[in-house]
């Protein structure tokens, strides 16, 4: 529809853009006059689901047969259909059916579950304002320009914008918990217009359009204006900002009712949009497995052509490529023979396909859904305080958590609690610590610092400003109207920032008193316990790029005044020179005693240059485009040229046992790294409070305060990163030996960098002499033993991660914070750890595992993924192994069979082996395997450095494996061909035919693979008991059945009796046990031989040889052997 004309004299300047969306509230015209054409909107449907009933099918199957495992069976199948082969379809069809099936279910019953939650959502009931009536409609019926009407404790149905409540104020209170993790109350704000229209009858007169941003994720981000058009009266155009937005999901609070106009719907909504397009991550182990089928891919391609050219040169014999009594057809004899070759090739690869893994993929999936419950069922990750215990949000990196290279952790609310004091603060550079009598004042000095006390009106306006230049809500404890005259009330601070209450409740300490805000008054209570008034005029909130936050106020009086507070990096340029030193000193005292330091400043403002601030301000606000861009100007205008009134600090309290986590962490190889934006001295502190820093460390500095602010800092900076990276790179000699990931210096190094020196590092001037910084710094960076990144912003974090995520050898990198500042690291590294904070949800909510404290972040790294990858290594190692040992005796009967693709294995038996047969106690070991105690792995951290650098999945240990396979298929072949030699294996003179061969050789590598897992075996529990044991009862079991039983769906009774019969040998149970005990014999001894050693060693009970890792020695880690070997003496871990 056509805007009217008045609309462009409103907001002069701003023509429509494509990026913009119209609303019309409550679809009704601008004017009688206007053709009104209904915009095309997405309805308020949430759907999470990914499959409906008709596309299941087809979606899923696509989505499965993209697998690179899955599409080579499939192949393999039609190929079975299509061509003649030597085994039927069933054998590779069953197995892949049995995937395909498993994976469905699975994904189908995921999907089910989320298309039931969507239909609650979608079915539930809500009011809209039709006519100057209620309308009952279900949620998924509201359309973009509905009003809506939600009551108390209701969800939001979609993203509304506020426009009127049941207060008089037109405010209402609101929690986000479902979005962001947020519990406490963030009050919201009608437009000012609309405040009145509280009534279903009022609300319905409402003629206005809206114009806003088209929809986006970010949560905490709004751009729009609302015209409202009254009749023979110019339109009013207002600002509307996020908090004039309700969000879906989102829950009213401590307010009777709202009307709202629908903005964003359905999947359009900020909750559905933050909901998709999360990055997958890929483990370490899946690039391995990926690798391993390769070289299996190769062994299978590499043996059907050896048996094609052998087939081909034995068939050269006339004799042999036509026997007397096996003539060929009219049609084999014209058969091209480049065909025929083609096919016998077809026939190989499908009788030797069995030695790619299919299953193993469901069962490693099934090894990390079951194997995540885990983490979440750990009761000493659980806390009492918050009554929360780890979670899970990503089941696919679980053993990337035992191969952490380098911890990036934020330091407020992660390392330390967010729970902020006050300690003391200065004025015009007196410190003040103590308690103060209503008028007497209060000081305290120490060392050179001032003597005295600052003037009383300075005090005063000091204190002010600590009451006023904030955002802080009051809850009050009951509903009885009033704080006046009640000053014993109880009542309780909210704010989404734990130091903004610190800061009231330290005003309130010494006498003033914040007693809330009431229809745009903030209302304080002063030592003289008179109450003021300050008429709220602007709030310039704080963001991360500014670091501070302002409030304009008039008081009674009309005189207008600014308070602004913030990092005093972004105060000092901002106040008068002169005023700055006496209150630095302070400053950088309290930082070096580990407080967070505030800055506050104020200035007064003449009527004439208030209104100049709120024009500028409005129109900033009115803009739909770059409104953040020209609202940071006009901010950057209006906090210029004030006075330094004084400073605050805080303490903020290390987190229970973070310093020995991180000490745990170093001791375990791995390199922790602080990224914070508080400042240098500040988190210095911290960081020799939690022993990232020793005492006997040397520190590096690349700061503003090191590298300077004037034209030469890139020289300044070019000659620092030289010096440095002489010190530790070219004048070091190199390491041979030693442990693998000890810091290879004999004197330990810090560094520390400022955000803007990283500036400097990352993105160099053109004209800068030297391009390398970045490889210099980082070279630096990695021979360091501790790195301190301060003064960070999120972004800044985020490309410090990646930087060294993207070095040689891509080290497997680990994010852990609690903030929204931190979610762009935690999504940029392999592993992101949210931790349930202060400072809302989102660092949990985009983690890949979130845990209550940074404490637990130990258990879950030395206990919990050390054994994960163990686990899905051995798994990983077994399932090779175990088909190798499967399909090499097949290989080797080609070789007597003539090359006839003659199967070795019953049809029953190459179907069942890897669904049925073997696949049960693989599992069970690798969701209950502990091959040391968690006690033991939580106390001793050296112990992860055994299973570092992927070391149980390098190309060394999987040739073992193979080698190992290799060996045991030899052995059953060759041992019940020798077997055979004697053709007469029973008393009576008869003899055995091929199935039985076939069978015998099955029956050994059955027993053997189980008993094989049986001797890896370190912790058993009754689940494991039942399956091994019982998996080899059920193969004896099921042999006598399918052989006990004449079926009548089957051509030939090839296994009638067989199994059965064969058991009636005592040379065939001799061989069988004879068999097992060669093929084992190799492992038995390499126990044997362990324990004798340990014996004489005195050393723990673990049985197993030691670990060695093969991974080359690069960044500062060197090869083990020498410092590790009591450990692995004491803990040994066989890869081997």
């Amino acid at each position: 529809m056509a805007l009217p004309l008045a609309l462009g004299a409103q907001c002069a300047g701003e023509e429509k853009r494509v990026g913009t969306r119209t609303v019309v509230v409550g679809h009704r015209p601008v004017s009688e006059t206007d053709a009104y054409v209904a915009q095309k909107f997405c309805d308020n449907r949430i759907v999470s689901s990914k499959y409906t009933l008709w596309n299941f099918l087809p979606k899923n199957l696509f989505e499965q047969f993209r697998r690179i495992a899955n599409f080579y069976f499939l192949i393999i199948f039609l190929v079975q259909v299509i061509v003649d082969t030597p085994t039927s379809p069933v054998t590779s069809g069953l197995p892949l059916f049995f995937v395909i099936t498993v994976t469905a279910i699975k994904q189908g019953y995921e999907d089910w579950l989320r298309h039931r939650a969507d239909n609650e959502v979608n079915k539930s009931n809500v009011f809209i304002v039709e006519n100057a009536k209620q309308v009952q409609k279900e949620s998924e019926k509201i359309k973009v320009g509905d009003i809506v009407e939600v009551k108390a404790d209701e969800t939001f149905p979609c993203d509304l914008i506020f426009l009127a409540s049941s207060s008089s104020d037109g405010t209402c209170y609101v929690t986000t918990a479902s979005l962001d993790g947020e519990s406490n109350f963030k009050t919201h704000y009608a437009v000012r217009d609309t405040t009145v229209l509280c009534t279903d009858e009022a609300i319905d007169t409402l003629t206005a359009t809206i114009e806003c941003e088209q929809p986006q994720p970010d949560l905490y981000k709004f751009v729009g204006r609302i015209i409202i058009y009254r009749s023979n009266q110019e339109p009013v155009a207002r600002s509307l900002g996020p908090e004039n937005l309700l969000l879906k999901g989102a829950t009213l609070k401590n307010t009777k009712k709202i009307y709202g106009v629908a903005v964003y719907t359905g999947m359009e909504t900020k909750m559905a949009l933050n909901y998709q397009g999360k990055s997958q991550k890929r483990s370490a182990v899946e690039k391995s497995i990926n690798a391993f089928l390769i070289v299996y891919l190769c062994i299978l391609l590499s043996k059907a052509t050896v048996c094609t050219t052998l087939k081909y040169v034995w068939q050269s014999n006339p004799f042999n490529d036509e026997p007397w009594y096996n003539e060929k057809t009219k049609k084999e004899r014209e058969t091209f023979k480049v065909l025929r070759m083609f096919t016998d090739f077809l026939s190989f690869m499908v009788l030797f396909n069995f030695i790619i893994p299919v299953s193993m993929y469901v069962t490693v999936e099934m090894q990390k859904f079951l194997g995540s419950f885990f983490i979440s069922w750990d009761k000493e990750m659980y806390d009492e305080e918050i009554k929360e215990g780890a979670l899970v949000n990503t089941s696919d990196l679980n053993e990337e958590l035992g191969q952490v290279e380098y911890v990036f952790t934020d330091k407020t609310g992660t390392l330390t609690e967010n729970s902020m004091e006050f300690i003391e603060c200065c004025i015009d550079g007196h410190k003040y610590k103590d308690c103060i009598s209503e008028v007497d004042g209060f000081t305290q000095t120490d060392g050179p610092l001032k003597y005295g006390k600052a003037e009383k009106s300075r005090e005063e306006l000091f204190l002010r400003a600590l009451c006023l230049c904030h955002t802080v809500q009051i809850k009050e404890a009951d509903q009885v109207d009033g704080l006046i005259g009640h000053p014993e009330r109880k009542y309780t601070y909210i704010s989404s920032s734990p130091d903004e209450i610190a800061l009231v409740k330290g005003a309130e300490k010494y006498g003033f008193t914040f007693l809330g805000l009431e229809n745009d008054f903030m209302k304080i209570r002063n030592q003289k316990n008179e109450t003021e008034m300050y008429q709220l005029l602007h709030v310039l909130n704080f963001d991360p790029v500014r670091r501070r936050m302002s409030v304009i106020v008039r008081t009674t009086t009309g005189k207008l005044l600014l308070f602004c507070k913030g990092a005093d990096s972004s105060i000092f340029p901002r106040v008068q020179q002169e005023e700055i030193q006496q209150t630095k000193v302070h400053v950088d005292r309290n930082a070096m005693d580990g407080y967070r330091t505030l800055c506050v400043a104020f200035k007064e403002l003449t009527q004439k240059e208030y209104d100049k601030i709120d024009r500028q301000l409005n129109e900033a606000k009115m803009a739909l485009q770059d409104r953040e861009e020209k609202m940071a100007k006009v901010f950057e205008d209006t906090e210029a040229d004030m006075h330094l009134i004084g400073a605050t600090a805080v303490e903020d309290r290390l987190q229970e046992q973070s310093a020995e986590t991180i000490e745990a962490l170093h001791t375990a190889g791995m390199k922790v790294w602080v990224l914070t934006g508080d400042k240098m001295e500040t988190a210095k502190s911290t960081c020799y409070a939690c022993r990232l820093f020793q005492t006997s460390t040397e520190l590096l500095e690349l700061t503003v305060k090191v590298v300077g602010e004037n034209e030469r800092k890139e020289d300044r900076l070019h000659e620092l990163l030289m010096e440095y990276h002489k010190k530790l790179i070219q004048d070091v000699p190199k390491n041979r030996g030693g442990l693998k990931r000890s810091w290879t210096l004999s004197q330990e190094y810090g560094l520390i960098i400022d955000g803007s020196t990283l500036s400097l590092i990352l993105n160099p001037s053109q004209d800068s002499s030297s391009s390398n910084y970045k490889n210099i710094f980082l070279q630096i960076c990695l021979k360091c033993t501790a790195v301190l990144c301060c003064r960070m912003a999120p972004l800044q974090k985020a490309q410090i991660v990646r930087m060294v995520k993207n070095t040689k050898g891509s080290p497997i990198t680990l994010s852990v914070g609690d903030g929204a500042n931190d979610v762009s690291m935690i999504l940029e590294a392999h592993v992101g750890i949210g931790i349930k904070g202060k400072e809302g949800r989102q660092a949990s909510r985009n983690s890949d595992y979130a845990v209550p404290k940074f404490k637990h972040l130990r258990k879950l790294l030395l206990a919990h993924g050390h054994l994960y990858y163990v686990r899905i290594a051995h798994l990983v190692q077994y399932f090779f192994y175990k088909n190798l040992c499967f399909i090499l005796p097949q290989f080797l009967y080609q070789f007597f069979c003539g090359f006839s693709q003659q199967p070795l294995y019953d049809a029953a038996y190459l179907t069942m082996y890897n669904i049925c047969f073997t696949s049960l106690p693989i599992l069970a070991y690798s969701l209950l395997e502990q091959h040391i105690n968690i006690d033991t792995l939580t106390s001793d951290p050296q112990l992860y450095m055994k299973v570092s650098d992927n070391a149980m999945l390098q190309w060394r240990p999987f040739l073992y494996w193979t080698f190992l396979g290799a060996f045991e298929g030899l052995v059953f072949f060759f041992g019940v061909y020798f077997l055979f030699q004697n053709s007469s294996l029973e008393d009576n003179g008869k003899v055995f035919g091929n199935w039985t061969f076939g069978t015998i050789v099955f029956t050994v590598l059955v027993f053997t693979v189980t008993l094989k897992l049986a001797l890896d075996t370190r912790f058993w529990t009754w689940m494991n008991h039942f399956v091994i044991w019982g998996s080899l009862a059920f193969y004896v079991f099921f042999s006598f059945f399918w052989g006990g039983v004449i079926w009548p769906f089957l051509k030939q009774q090839r296994m009638y009796f067989v199994f059965a019969h064969m058991l009636t040998s005592l040379s065939t149970w001799l061989a069988i046990i004879l068999l097992i005990f060669i093929s084992l014999f190799p492992e038995i001894l390499l126990i044997v031989l362990k324990n004798i050693k340990e014996k004489s060693h005195q050393t723990g009970p673990f049985d197993l040889p030691r670990l060695v890792s093969y991974k080359r020695i690069e960044n500062g880690y060197v090869k083990t052997e020498d410092a590790v070997t009591n450990l692995a003496e004491r803990h040994p871990l066989r890869i081997l």
